[in-house]
């Protein structure tokens, strides 16, 4: 968490990520990245090279330097290592270009959530980046004066191609002296015997240093209802997962447990593609 990117459309839920990310900056010695993409319409980029709207997007653009400039007079930031950038793309390639490019270890966004149709067909900025970050992503919904991961729960089937990037998980629980609740959810259509799944955490578990945890097995009608019951259950801080970073018809008709999550629940999530 030494360079966190948080990207902005000067929201209040933006801010709420803002925010958050203030907080881990400055107990971490770290810097921030402010970045608003600047989506044009296809007819004004198309128009770009004659000229036409040259006057239209530098007026589009000084007034998003203007929304980042009183962003970053903002008392929470004050004393923080902070800058800003502005980058003509569509969201979710510019987040994941400027993560890249800029060599960011932590993303924290904000996100409303959507449902229905919305969720099925356009899906959100955030939920793109969710599936396709290749460093961490904590999702912000609400104002948290006081941001702690101290109770943290990560939710997982504890498969072997988890075991990578949970070390980043486990640095971020780490950082919070955090005790990790390790819970994996039983449903009917995916069900397993206790002593399988005790044996599944312990081969899992020996394989990091970890002393302040605790194992649950959590039996619900489907995977993310299970997850969410069970971080209500415990008072969860924070929520963790992987996730497998479908995309196309894999994702359409696979689904994402974390997107879900994502989008029901207003705990935090912290999400690392697998």
């Amino acid at each position: 968490m030494k360079r966190i990117l948080v990207p902005t459309d000067f929201s209040e839920k933006a801010e709420y990520a803002l925010k958050v990310a203030a907080q881990l900056a400055r107990s971490n010695d770290g810097e921030i990245i402010i970045l608003h993409m600047l989506e044009l319409p296809h007819q004004g980029s198309d128009a770009v090279g004659n000229g036409s709207t040259i006057p239209e997007i530098m007026f589009f653009k000084n007034k998003a330097l203007e929304k980042l400039d009183n962003l970053m007079e903002s008392d929470y930031l004050q004393g923080l290592n902070v800058s800003r950038s502005i980058q003509f793309e569509k969201a979710f390639e510019g987040i994941l270009g400027v993560s890249k490019t800029n060599h960011v270890d932590f993303i924290v966004m904000g996100s409303n959530g959507s449902s229905g149709l919305r969720e099925m067909f356009i899906g959100s900025n955030t939920e793109k980046v969710v599936r396709s970050s290749d460093v961490p992503v904590l999702v912000i919904k609400n104002e948290i004066l006081n941001f702690n991961a101290g109770n943290f729960v990560f939710a997982s089937d504890f498969s072997p191609k988890i075991k990578k990037p949970f070390l980043k998980i486990k640095k971020f629980a780490d950082f919070f002296n955090a005790h990790i609740h390790f819970v994996t959810i039983n449903t009917v259509n995916s069900f397993n015997p206790t002593h399988v799944i005790e044996k599944i955490f312990n081969e899992f578990i020996a394989e990091f240093d970890i002393k302040n945890y605790s194992t649950h097995i959590y039996n619900d009608s489907n995977i993310e209802r299970g997850i969410l019951n069970f971080a209500a259950s415990v008072n969860a801080d924070v929520i963790g997962m992987c996730t497998h970073g479908r995309t196309g018809l894999s994702h359409l008709f696979n689904g994402s447990i974390s997107e879900d999550l994502v989008n029901h629940t207003y705990k935090p999530v912290l999400t690392l593609k697998i």
